[in-house]
């Protein structure tokens, strides 16, 4: 058994059984990989993956549990790699964050400043999407810690360190009826159409929870993944707006307002995933005591070696 054979099959799982992807990713030729997968197959005595022809349409079951325990391989040689470079020089490396819209837009960039002015030789990669995306990027290795609400918490994989906890307001345009609400209610806000964050995105069952709990059906009219395109529509019009407190910033969001709705929803928890059993560098405790000053590294090892029991 080969490390490159290793490599070849997550590769090729990695590319959804896309051999020609996973070759050029690999720097290596087709043929090479079928080959190679071949001679693994065989040593193992079951098949990793199923074929029609010479195309690769499914995996095994077994291949399943090989895929799995050949990821972890993996990421154990990469925290090897990482502990020689922690301790060869500590100020310098690459750091992948892997998070949603409103964290990259909103709450990191203080600290992606702070975390610059002391770490400049560290190269900073972030990632949007989805908190499912997201959380398959850390699970996977392609990022070092996934910054979302809640998702994190959502796989085993994971540690989960919560961070801090945030809730929602109304916007509306300005001169419009609800702002002259005083005490706003959720039968008010059913009085118009509504948009709000996409329904992959944990906020939204949060919102959709409190209605239903209170025997009301919101007029949700549109969805997005993206606080400012929510922002957008409400200027224009077509509705009122249910979006985190923080994408609201009165100085630059002249043409709309915000009523606080946090009377009305249950807070909603910012956490941070990291690979469980993975070897964190220093700069990494730092950036994540930055983002979240209770955690400290003595905190997070205390929760990660919790969750890892």
């Amino acid at each position: 058994m080969k490390l490159q054979q290793i490599r070849f099959i997550c590769e090729v799982a990695k590319h959804n059984l896309n051999l020609t992807k996973a070759a050029n990713e690999l720097f290596t030729s087709q043929p090479g990989i079928s080959k190679q997968i071949k001679a693994l197959e065989a040593e193992l005595g079951v098949d990793i993956f199923i074929r029609r022809g010479k195309r690769f349409v499914g995996i095994t079951e077994p291949g399943q549990e090989i895929l799995k325990k050949s990821q972890a391989v993996l990421n154990d040689l990469n925290n090897l790699k990482t502990i020689g470079s922690e301790y060869s020089n500590e100020t310098s490396g690459e750091l992948t964050i892997a998070t949603t819209h409103t964290q990259a837009r909103y709450a990191l960039p203080p600290v992606i400043k702070q975390f610059k002015e002391k770490y400049p030789g560290v190269r900073l990669s972030i990632y949007q999407g989805s908190p499912a995306h997201i959380v398959e990027m850390a699970c996977s290795g392609e990022a070092d810690i996934a910054i979302a609400t809640e998702a994190t918490s959502l796989t085993k994989e994971l540690a989960m360190l919560p961070c801090y906890q945030w809730n929602r307001c109304v916007l509306t345009p300005p001169r419009h009826p609800l702002l002259k609400s005083k005490g706003l209610s959720l039968s008010e806000i059913c009085e118009y159409p509504i948009i709000t964050y996409d329904f992959t995105f944990t906020g939204r069952p949060v919102i959709k929870q409190a209605f239903e709990a209170s025997g009301l059906k919101p007029d949700i009219v549109l969805t997005a993944i993206d606080a400012d395109v929510i922002k957008t529509y409400v200027e224009l019009g077509f509705g009122i707006g249910i979006v985190s407190m923080m994408a609201y910033d009165p100085a630059r969001d002249t043409k709309i307002r915000a009523m606080d709705a946090s009377h009305l929803f249950e807070p909603s928890t910012t956490g941070i995933g990291i690979r469980k059993n993975s070897f964190m560098r220093g700069f990494v405790y730092d950036f994540i005591a930055m983002f979240a000053p209770h955690l400290n590294r003595e905190a997070v090892n205390s929760i990660v070696n919790r969750q890892e029991e």
